[in-house]
């Protein structure tokens, strides 16, 4: 660490001059973070460290391997008991844990969007020292966490199929608690030169598995969601050969002669801390309000709906156009839909003249809500306005067959040379045989890095290309994709 990333780790600087998790985030996505934007990631990580010493430390004593394997099993012993708990209580006739309707697990997807789709960011930093055998377990987890190259396992496509897929996709309003842990994913993407046993100390927690995920997976299906971007991580998160396994044996792997031994714990405990801070998913369960997020949805419809309608209806003496004019006024609004019986709350949608506006081919308003909003809008329709603000918990009888995602995304493009090339023991390098028929079949994207990487003649200089192709931004795009594949051939 260089004395004065050390001197601001030592600090907790004003937050003032801390940069918000929203806007960092965002920066740091930018293809190439400048300079400027790299010092913000430094001082907005030590801010959070320093946040982060304040809380409790659960780790067992680090310098001991046995202690520590112990924690590791009594983590996933306690999670697995706590589960088969609930699947007893579940059966027994007990209500959702965490999600009261559809559209409450909708909210859930999109609320903890930020960090999903920045999943497995704390470890890219890594990827320069792939010749670094100590790292080998941290770089094959970051390689998974990608899907090895592959969209259906790639956890970042996935994630963005699966809000495409439910209309989740507009998360960017999100306040800043929502962008915390994302964030922090990045700067250690970014920094990872500076706080190499603050990535290791994260990674450990993060690979941990949770009862949460368990549960939300279980829930999901029974709401007709897809959970397979959850159960993905309840496999390959396993502490017997997963992540949480290889978090364990990296962090014994790099760990400095004795002599540093000390201070590289100190700073890992800091760094497991790290996932206690911002946003978590029982927080984002917890905050979850039927009433207010049709409200708040409305209220941004009507930016641009205060100008679209005629002034031919009227609603308790208003224009719509009026009622949209004040955001302000929107519960108002919908208690004036309410009692002119446009809204027949407690019943079906369906019986309600207002969802039939909205929804369906012919619905004179089709296309103005997503997925998502009009689930949202569903589900207030059908709970009753004397009940609490999430609707009944009784499990849904649609189950989204977990078949279904295969046909999720389309087979990834695999270049030419991919498809018939080798090693080269002796040099370490591709040897390129072309298939003119299946290049036609590539983008011009795929084509030209095929090209620059064919024109290189040494293993160094295919992996420094790859790896930039390789970042949180990219990872998950075509071309990210494909550099995936070749660097876990090289790489192996």
């Amino acid at each position: 660490m260089s004395k004065s990333v050390q001197a601001i780790a030592l600090q907790d600087p004003d937050a003032s001059v801390v940069a918000d998790a929203r806007q960092l985030y965002f920066a740091l996505q930018a293809p190439s973070a400048d300079a400027a934007t790299r010092a913000q990631a430094r001082v907005h990580l030590a801010h959070r460290l320093a946040q982060a010493r304040a809380l409790p430390n659960e780790l067992p004593a680090l310098d001991d391997a046995a202690a520590l394997e112990r924690w590791m099993l009594e983590c996933v012993a306690k999670t697995g008991e706590e589960y088969q708990q609930y699947l007893a209580a579940r059966k027994q006739g007990a209500p959702r844990r965490y999600f009261g309707n559809r559209s409450h697990a909708l909210y859930f997807l999109q609320a903890v969007a930020p960090t999903k789709l920045v999943d497995g960011a704390w470890l890219y930093g890594l990827l320069p020292r792939w010749n670094d055998v100590g790292l080998h377990g941290l770089i094959q987890t970051y390689l998974e966490e990608l899907g090895d190259g592959v969209p259906e396992k790639n956890h970042v496509a996935l994630y963005r199929h699966l809000l495409a897929t439910h209309g989740c996709d507009q998360w960017q309003h999100l306040d800043d608690e929502h962008f915390v842990q994302g964030t922090i994913q990045l700067c250690l993407a970014s920094e990872t030169d500076h706080f190499l046993p603050e990535v290791i100390g994260y990674n450990l927690g993060y690979e941990q598995l949770p009862l949460h995920l368990l549960i939300s997976a279980y829930e999901l299906n029974e709401l007709g969601i897809d959970p397979y971007y959850f159960t993905l991580h309840v496999t390959i998160d396993n502490a017997a050969a997963g992540h949480a396994r290889k978090a364990v044996q990296s962090l014994q792997q790099v760990c400095p002669a004795a002599g540093g031994a000390r201070d590289f714990h100190r700073r890992v405990a800091d760094g497991y801390r790290l996932n206690e801070l911002g946003a978590s998913t029982l927080s984002v369960i917890a905050s979850f309000n039927l009433q207010h997020e049709l409200v708040r949805i409305l209220q941004a419809k009507a930016a641009v709906g205060k100008h679209m309608h005629s002034n031919y209806c009227r609603i308790g003496g208003r224009t719509v156009n009026d009622w949209l004019a004040h955001p302000d006024r929107i519960p108002a609004f919908l208690s004036q839909l309410e009692s002119a019986g446009w809204i027949r709350r407690g019943e079906p949608a369906e019986h309600s003249r207002f969802w039939r506006l909205i929804h369906g081919d012919r619905a004179e308003m089709f296309g103005v809500f997503s997925e998502y909003e009009q689930q949202v809008l569903r589900d207030w329709i059908a709970t009753p306005a004397d009940c609490a603000s999430v609707a009944s918990r009784r499990p849904a009888l649609h189950v989204v067959p977990h078949r279904a995602r295969r046909h999720a995304f389309e087979s990834p493009p695999i270049a030419a040379h991919e498809r018939v090339a080798h090693l080269d023991p002796a040099r370490g390098v591709i040897r390129r045989h072309r298939n003119e028929d299946a290049d036609r079949d590539f983008s011009r994207e795929l084509r030209a890095l095929e090209e620059r990487l064919a024109a290189l003649d040494s293993k160094p200089a295919m992996m420094q290309m790859l790896i930039p192709l390789m970042s949180p931004a990219h990872h998950h795009t075509p071309a990210g994709l494909m550099a995936t594949r070749i660097f876990r051939t090289l790489f192996a």
